[in-house]
């Protein structure tokens, strides 16, 4: 089992996205998920990147450091 962060990129702003998955393909099917739980009306996806993964251990997690971010100035 891996932990994978995500950033989902939409049109003003960048969401992250951590997931437990035992591969890739189902991490990344999991963030879907978990943005149509999260959101009433699904948003307007215009891009999924992985950033991190790690096999999960005990200690192992990640900074979600929250920052402003522009895409479109």
């Amino acid at each position: 089992m891996y932990l994978y962060r995500f950033e989902v990129s939409l049109k003003s702003e960048v969401i992250p996205v951590v997931i437990a998955a035992s591969t890739d393909e189902q991490a990344f099917q999991l963030v879907d998920v978990e943005l149509e739980k999260y959101f009433l009306k699904q948003p307007d996806v215009e891009e999924i990147s992985l950033y991190e993964k790690k096999k999960i251990r005990s200690g192992n997690g990640f900074v979600l450091y929250e920052r402003e971010t522009i895409l479109n100035p």
